[in-house]
């Protein structure tokens, strides 16, 4: 979408009166971090994304990435626009100060986050993923590592990568086969081929640190035998500079159906000098701060394509003349009325509006949880934040991917025909929008963690803390006359998921199978009902402002009336996901392998 302009507004209702972003910075004793100083990074950060990466966007998918014996350029504009990026300091804000960075929370740059990827996704994703890469070795690093690699990678000279998947296994990490074989300088060689490694080679950083996954000679098989290597592109000299180049290539690029300015990676290691991070034969367990970073950012995508599905839509339902309302004509002095009067288009829009801005909130919350765990004092404070990022992060990355490619969807049907065509910008947008659901894990890999892992593994108890905190708010509203329509369909839902929860796990215990069975539509339910609540808290925040007389008063207006669409129009489909799960396992496994064909 070429044309964007960053939901400041929106932002800082999320930030500052949903969230209460000082009172959580002062709680954190980080006094120099306040309300005023990130609107300031709201309004420069919408102007960057605005002015130097939306134009980008859909020259970057006509033009895609170049590739010629293992060299990647990047499409025009993009290794200029990363200069910029680098020069105004982005990269910076959220890493450690000893290293170069701004120190700031990672709640502080969730909003840049979003807005860099709403306007050109594709761009976002050669810086995205070295965020993943300094917290990795920020927590798993040696201090000889720290400070080798991290001021370049947090200054942005560098960029990093993460290098998983291999031709023969996807999401079973357990069967891979890199190895790392020991040198006599305490160094290995690593040799292996990854692929679908984004930025895995390009020529916007002079130095590119790939973050891998290997197996040591002897190690146990499974997930329990992975190690954790750093292995530079090129090599880093004792003074900081750069050497020769290390045993690592690019071997192809992916043609893919969206993202396509993105350069996805086949990466050759043929005994490239790497270094073990973390213990041996526990690198799963580092790559997991990795990872959870890199599921967060999908989620941020989630909401992107959602919010570039509604802005695209709203701006042409606005000019589109096309029939009369039924009611009678609303556009007397047109030869039609603009598409925008009919309720179907305002379905299609509203959808898409509810989808961005309550992911907003939920992705927010989540970042505004990270800065508990990262800044903390408190081992409690920090345990409990811990284990309420780890429920909803499954359930934020695969929702809101979910219903980002939805949204994404009536972008296009919003235009008609004309949302086919790729001048409009809706078709890259849900090209784009479809890769989502499917890296950093499936929604149906999400699902089976959110559900084996995080609640039945637990016996409920990491879901406890959350439907909880829903119940705190309809407890503290159940006199609220106001807020009667949200808090009484969430008093019935919040009991109806901790019972289904139940019922699932008695089902388990029969047959294990029905965890699978039943992942998908649980984390579907779980994400219309989290939604839920948030809507329901935010409609909460808007009509304490009208009471007060709030200056905006049309803001607060869309926000109580956006609660209501949800509540009435969208979170209904929790009972067709309730139905689906009471359909059982039976009917999937009934019918034989060989019968699927014909």
């Amino acid at each position: 979408m070429s044309e964007y302009k960053a939901p400041v507004r929106d932002m800082r209702f999320v930030l500052h009166e949903l969230l209460n972003i000082d009172e959580h910075y002062a709680a954190l004793g980080l006094e120099d971090v306040n309300a005023e100083l990130i609107d300031a990074f709201l309004e420069e950060g919408a102007k960057f994304a605005a002015n130097e990466l939306a134009p980008l966007n859909r020259s970057g998918d006509e033009e895609g990435c170049g590739f010629d014996n293992g060299v990647v350029t990047t499409p025009k504009g993009f290794k200029e626009a990363y200069a910029k990026y680098v020069e105004g300091g982005w990269p910076a804000m959220g890493g450690d100060v000893d290293f170069g960075g701004q120190g700031l929370p990672s709640s502080a740059g969730i909003a840049i986050s979003e807005m860099i990827g709403t306007a050109n996704w594709s761009w976002s994703m050669y810086p995205g993923l070295s965020h993943g890469a300094v917290a990795t070795i920020e927590t798993h690093g040696t201090p000889e590592q720290k400070d080798t690699y991290l001021p370049k990678l947090i200054s942005g000279e560098w960029t990093g990568t993460m290098c998983l998947t291999e031709p023969h296994c996807g999401s079973d990490l357990g069967i891979l086969k890199s190895k790392a074989e020991p040198q006599a300088d305490g160094s290995y060689a690593i040799s292996g081929t990854k692929i679908f490694i984004s930025a895995g080679e390009h020529d916007m950083a002079e130095n590119i640190i790939h973050i891998v996954l290997a197996r040591l000679p002897g190690a146990p098989e499974g997930t329990k035998g992975i190690s954790l290597f750093i292995v530079p592109k090129f090599h880093v000299n004792a003074d900081g500079s750069l050497g020769e180049r290390n045993a690592v290539a690019c071997g192809s690029i992916e043609h893919k159906m969206g993202i396509k300015a993105s350069a996805t990676c086949v990466m050759n290691f043929d005994g490239a000098k790497g270094y073990l991070i973390g213990p041996e034969n526990r690198g799963l367990n580092a790559m997991f701060t990795f990872m959870n970073f890199a599921r967060l950012g999908t989620a941020v995508q989630g909401v992107a394509h959602a919010e570039a599905g509604f802005q695209g839509g709203l701006r042409y339902a606005r000019e589109r003349l096309a029939m009369r309302a039924l009611s009678g004509p609303k556009n007397p002095n047109g030869p039609a009325d603009p598409i925008i009067v009919h309720p179907d288009v305002r379905r299609m829009l509203l959808t898409a509006k509810a989808f961005a801005e309550g992911g907003r909130a939920l992705v927010y919350l989540i970042s505004q949880l990270g800065d508990i765990v990262q800044k903390s004092s408190s081992d409690e404070d920090r345990k409990q934040a811990d284990g309420l990022m780890a429920l909803l992060t499954p359930i934020a990355k695969a929702f809101l991917t979910e219903a980002g490619l939805e949204a994404a969807n009536h972008g296009v049907q919003i235009y008609g025909g004309h949302g086919f065509i790729r001048e409009w910008g809706m078709e890259q947008n849900v090209r784009d929008a479809r890769i989502s659901t499917l890296y950093e894990g499936t929604t149906g890999i999400q699902a089976l963690d959110l559900l084996g892992r995080k609640v039945l593994q637990t016996r409920g108890e990491a879901l406890r803390p959350w439907t909880k905190r829903i119940h705190k708010f309809c407890e503290a509203n159940a006199e609220n006359a106001d807020l009667k329509e949200f808090v009484e369909p969430l008093v019935r839902l919040n009991k109806e998921w901790g019972d289904m929860t139940m019922a699932i796990g008695m089902q388990a215990m029969q047959n294990p199978e029905y965890v699978g069975a039943a992942s998908v539509d649980y984390l579907m339910y779980s994400g219309y009902v989290t939604l839920g609540y948030l809507w329901a808290e935010m409609a909460a925040v808007a009509q304490k402002k009208l009471a007060e007389g709030a200056a905006d008063a049309d803001f607060y207006k869309a926000k109580v009336a956006t609660a209501q669409f949800y509540f009435k129009r969208i979170l209904p489909r929790t009972a067709g996901h309730k139905g689906c799960l009471e359909g059982g396992l039976d009917c999937l496994m009934a019918l034989d392998e060989e019968h699927f064909a014909f």
